[in-house]
């Protein structure tokens, strides 16, 4: 696709997301009520925008051609390191921190209500929740990864958490969203060994976060095993 330069993708990487969103430097003000782009009305305008647009004859054949050639999959863990950043969201569970690959993410928004629903069966299913008018399990990350209660905090910073993909989104409820970070590779260091081995752990490496330890979740593991354990 790169041999595509029509005026739309030109206009794309110039978009402010690309420059000082979370694609950028971070540094647009409206972050900080935002948290991600994906969020922003600005963001929101452009892509509906882009819908609009003409499609191009180069850029047909281009997808035409590519779509032709023979796919090859290549299996990787959903915490590969690479020589590129590592895009991470941090939020907090209780007194922990947690984080999780941005590519897991579609949306961050403030809680609504949730329908409790009868007989659930498993411990960390607190109901269902309208988000964006889509009805969406919501699950307790401090239920599912067996973290003590603090009845001494309180917050009203609680957050939903949208994560998963088209077919299969799930809504984690947590108690702060600290915003994204960028991390080299070499910040990424294995869990300890009595984190990794224990039935309901989702974290396999760890990062170093102003001072303060992140467990990093496998977002893979992580959507899996709630397919499996709750639809």
């Amino acid at each position: 696709m790169e041999s595509i330069q029509t005026q739309d993708k030109i206009e794309t990487l110039s978009a402010c997301w690309n420059e000082i969103g979370v694609f950028g430097n971070h540094t647009c003000p409206k972050l900080k009520e935002a948290v991600h782009c994906y969020n922003c009305n600005v963001y929101t305008d452009k892509g509906r925008s882009l819908f609009n647009r003409e499609t191009s004859s180069d850029y047909l054949e281009e997808w035409t051609k590519d779509l032709s050639e023979a796919l090859v999959e290549t299996k990787t863990s959903s915490l590969a390191v690479t020589d590129q950043a590592v895009n991470v969201m941090i939020f907090r569970v209780e007194n922990e921190l947690v984080g999780m690959l941005v590519k897991f993410f579609q949306e961050v928004t403030i809680p609504t209500s949730i329908h409790r629903v009868p007989h659930r069966t498993h411990a960390s299913f607190v109901g269902l929740a309208n988000i964006r008018g889509e009805t969406l399990l919501v699950i307790s990350l401090q239920s599912l990864m067996n973290i003590g209660v603090d009845s001494n905090r309180t917050s009203d910073l609680k957050r939903f958490i949208v994560i998963g993909n088209a077919e299969n989104r799930w809504v984690l409820s947590v108690d702060e969203v600290l915003g994204m970070y960028r991390f080299h590779p070499s910040a990424i260091k294995d869990a300890p060994v009595v984190i990794t081995k224990s039935s309901e752990s989702y974290t396999n490496m760890v990062i170093n976060w102003e001072g303060k330890k992140v467990n990093l979740l496998d977002g893979d593991l992580l959507i899996s095993n709630l397919s499996l354990k709750i639809n």
